[in-house]
């Protein structure tokens, strides 16, 4: 969602902002703006909707000079996207300017409270009425900046990450977080802020995750100080962070998409880097280790996730359900929050999230808690909220993911819940040796097998040209390869804005055939495995109603591909494991359609990256 900089110490803070909020541009946005304070004590505010590249083009002619300042990447929600909603807002006499991440839940009843009382508002958010409130609370009591944002998140109901300048402490920012994250980067005599490390990681490695409750009061030339809205002082532990600049940037890929996707090998690697070891025939992980009575006595495990990690955790469900032997539900996190779930202390709730910041996800977890269960998160992002609020859990250690359209950190889930599986069933008995081993082996090579896809890159975008009249597209898949139709229909939409459907093959009979004609191209996952003739019979009814066919087969395949229209052929693998390899050209297949239709790949329209509200 929104993006957060801020920047403090002896440098000029107008570049280090703007590159600070280009970092950020992956979460998706559509407006951006920056306040700074000058050496005349001048708080000047400038935003604009579009790209950050417009708020530069406004700022050129601006007095931009500054060693302080704070700036914001906005995602609307209560506003359309116009420089009046963006941020940052300003307070009445225009002495305070805030940026925020998140949503004030009971802006309203505040808003008009504060009309009232004389306050007059400029946008139509709900952040211009904290600022509002901060700023009443202030005067009314003759207060400092610090006791009025705490003062004034007492009020508060809902979510938020803000931070806030006031042009009489020109040397100060403060900044506060719930349910949103917030970092503050650490550096010689100077301080950073942002929604996460990337603005940060390029002038500092030592970062603090400002936990939910904090405020932060970040002073030039003294040390950080964190209390808590009651003003207790807290104990905030620095963090090293390791990302490296390269992983954050292009590296010579026209898009983030395609760089990602091509990583998948390296990053499956290091997924699995001491964790399978193919010389001892093992895998190893520590949160089973250290908590096997949890997961070994569990009735029953529980998987929440949002989006692409929803079809990760389908496929978790089945490789569970076969290895363990244990039943496995898996629920939207925003369905599961909301509709009362049966919860008891003898379930595992696993939460996925690439972020580990999906707002609806966390609050599933809040109330899995509460509820007795047990917690196990999969996430990619260090130290963010997830991991800092489950039992235990696993890192997909996929790397910095920037593409919009998840691809790396879906590949990483799956094999982090392939690997969870593996440990349990050795552990419980479920597997035989043979089987076990088998996997094991298979899981390790996956890597090198995943490099023999991806020279299927030129063949796919060549493929993709054909396809780029299709309005509708439909996905087809059977058995673990039915999710991978899921995610590559999803992925379809979210970057080319094509309509497309995924569906089980056999659920084609009851009421998607009816779609079926010579315009409506139809991607069918009908690799060599149990599901073979079945998914066979499928596509021979769609080629007798004209519809084009589009089938990913296994290497050597000699029927299928005499029927369908385009055939990609995959190294064979052990059927458990086959999502590893079949969205991978599923991913390919939609980003170059959305190349060809000239789309914006890394940063679509009205997505973002984290989704920190509901």
């Amino acid at each position: 969602m929104c993006g957060i900089v801020g920047y403090i110490g002896d440098k000029d803070a107008f570049p280090i902002l703007i590159k600070g909020l280009r970092r950020l541009e992956y979460r998706g946005y559509d407006s951006a703006g920056v306040a700074l304070i000058n050496s005349s004590g001048n708080l000047n505010v400038y935003k604009s909707k579009g790209k950050v590249d417009d708020l530069v083009a406004f700022c050129a002619d601006k007095n931009t000079t500054g060693t302080v300042g704070i700036a914001h990447t906005r995602w609307a929600t209560h506003g359309e996207p116009s420089s009046v909603n963006a941020h940052p807002h300003y307070s009445q006499s225009k002495n305070l300017a805030i940026i925020h991440n998140g949503i004030i839940e009971n802006y309203a009843s505040l808003r008009k409270k504060l009309m009232e009382k004389g306050i007059t508002f400029r946008s139509d958010t709900d952040t211009e009425v904290l600022v509002q409130l901060i700023e009443y609370i202030q005067q009314r009591k003759n207060l400092d900046l610090l006791t009025a944002v705490q003062l004034a998140l007492h009020e508060v109901i809902g979510a938020y990450a803000i931070a806030l300048l006031d042009k009489r402490t020109p040397n100060q920012i403060i900044a506060a977080r719930k349910q949103s994250p917030l970092v503050v980067g650490i550096g010689d005599n100077e301080f950073f802020l942002g929604s996460d490390a990337s603005p940060i990681v390029e002038y500092t490695d030592k970062v603090v995750y400002l936990e939910d409750g904090n405020i932060a009061v970040i002073r030039k030339g003294e040390d950080l100080k964190v209390v808590n809205i009651q003003n207790r002082l807290q104990n905030p532990e620095i963090q090293t962070v390791d990302i490296n600049l390269g992983e954050i940037e292009k590296g010579g890929y026209p898009h983030f998409m395609l760089k990602e996707i091509f990583e998948q090998p390296e990053c499956l690697t290091n997924c699995m880097r001491g964790r399978v070891n193919v010389d001892t025939d093992n895998v190893v992980l520590s949160a089973v280790i250290d908590y096997k009575k949890q997961l070994l006595n569990a009735n029953r495990f529980i998987i929440i996730a949002c989006g692409t990690s929803w079809h990760a955790g389908l496929i978790g469900k089945q490789i569970l359900e076969s290895l363990c032997r244990i039943p496995v539900e898996v629920e939207y996190a925003s369905e599961f929050r909301y509709r009362n779930p049966v919860i008891t202390s003898k379930d595992v709730v696993i939460a996925i999230s690439q972020s580990g910041e999906t707002a609806d996800t966390l609050a599933a977890i809040k109330l899995a808690k509460e509820n007795g269960a047990f917690i196990y998160g999969i996430c990619n992002a260090i130290g963010s909220s997830i991991p800092r609020s489950t039992d235990t859990g696993s890192y997909i250690h996929v790397g910095p993911e920037i593409g919009v359209a998840s691809t790396k950190a879906f590949t990483g889930q799956v094999t982090v819940l392939s690997m969870l599986a593996l440990a349990l069933a050795k552990e419980k008995g479920t597997i035989s040796n043979e089987a076990y081993l088998s996997i094991v082996k298979e899981l390790h090579a996956i890597p090198q097998k995943m490099e023999e896809v991806l020279k299927l890159n030129d063949r796919i975008a060549d493929l993709s040209r054909i396809f780029t009249y299709a309005r509708n597209f439909l996905y087809l898949g059977r058995g673990y390869n039915y999710p991978v139709a899921l995610e590559g229909a999803l992925k379809l939409k979210e970057i080319s804005y094509i309509h497309a459907e995924g569906y089980p093959a056999a659920e084609m009979k009851h009421g998607p055939i009816a779609l079926i004609d010579s315009d409506m191209p139809v991607v069918v996952i009908a690799t060599h495995n149990a599901m073979y003739e079945k998914v066979l019979n499928n596509i021979q009814e769609i080629k007798a109603r004209k519809g084009k066919v589009i089938a990913i087969v296994t290497e050597g395949d000699n029927t299928i591909s005499r029927i369908a229209d385009e055939v990609i052929e995959l190294p064979d693998t052990i059927e458990c494991l086959e999502p590893l390899l079949s969205t991978i050209p599923l991913q390919l297949l939609a980003y170059h359609i959305a190349v060809c239709k000239g789309k914006n790949v890394d940063q679509p329209r009205n997505l973002a990256k984290s989704v920190t509200v509901e």
